[in-house]
């Protein structure tokens, strides 16, 4: 028997842990994220467009070890063995970080723009207050009220039937793809500062104030890391779709 892991001294062969997994529930995440791992390391044997610089794996080594209080070599020695690995399959495994980022970029950046343009409807945000009562009539009392010159905020505390009363009605940022549709459509020809309404919305009359408009743009970052990661994903699943799996545990 192939032992897999030894607990207590005791051997643990492959097959009782698969079985084990089997058990949990736990088996095909296991074997996906496998599969997931043979097609990066796959892609990344095969492409030529991948090169990273040694020194830029080294300064990532250095930084590490500095952020976490490592400099000394006895502590990084020990950091890692209590971590399970050594110097060599720690260094690969961030030099693979890099690669793999690489490989994000290189998959998916003929396919950002479009992606982002067919997203855009959910990505763009926008900031609401609202309050929402029980009847049109008096709805209509308190937009008049709003119109008047009455503080949004107090009316909001006063009368609104929402959880978000409590703070002023402020509803924080709302995706547009998420609106109902006819609050949208009020909203998208709305200015700042505009309350619309009343909209009936589930059997309760709503007024929503636009606090602001939080378009999306591909110059933000994190959103464009966000869609990349998106299409990479996608891309895997696609790949893992196509391969024959055969799992032999003998």
């Amino acid at each position: 028997m192939d032992t897999f892991l030894t607990v207590d001294e005791k051997p643990i062969s492959l097959e009782q842990a698969i079985k084990y997994l089997q058990s949990a529930g736990k088996l095909s995440p296991f074997i996906g994220d496998i599969l997931r791992q043979h097609v990066i390391e796959r892609e990344l044997q095969t492409r030529e467009d991948i090169d990273i610089s040694p020194a830029l794996t080294e300064q990532a080594v250095i930084d590490f070890r500095l952020q976490n209080r490592l400099s000394d070599a006895q502590s990084f020695q020990e950091w890692l063995k209590n971590n399970g690995t050594d110097y060599n399959s720690f260094h690969s495994s961030v030099a693979f970080g890099f690669k793999l980022e690489k490989l994000k970029v290189l998959v998916t950046q003929d396919k950002v723009q479009e992606y982002f343009i067919e997203r855009k409807l959910f990505l763009d945000r926008v900031v609401l207050s609202r309050i929402i009562v029980a009847e049109q009539e008096l709805a209509e009392e308190i937009h008049i009220q709003i119109e008047e010159g009455s503080n949004f905020e107090q009316l909001a505390k006063e009368y609104s039937m929402a959880d978000d009363r409590v703070v002023n009605g402020m509803m924080g940022p709302v995706s547009r793809g998420t609106m109902p549709d006819i609050l949208r459509a009020s909203v998208d020809v709305a200015q700042t500062g505009q309350t619309v309404g009343p909209i009936e919305l589930e059997g309760r009359w709503g007024l929503f104030r636009i606090e602001q408009f939080l378009p999306a743009s591909l110059e933000d970052n994190q959103l464009k890391q966000s869609l990349q990661n998106e299409l990479f994903e996608k891309w895997l699943a696609e790949k893992i779709q196509k391969l024959t799996v055969r799992l032999q545990v003998t």
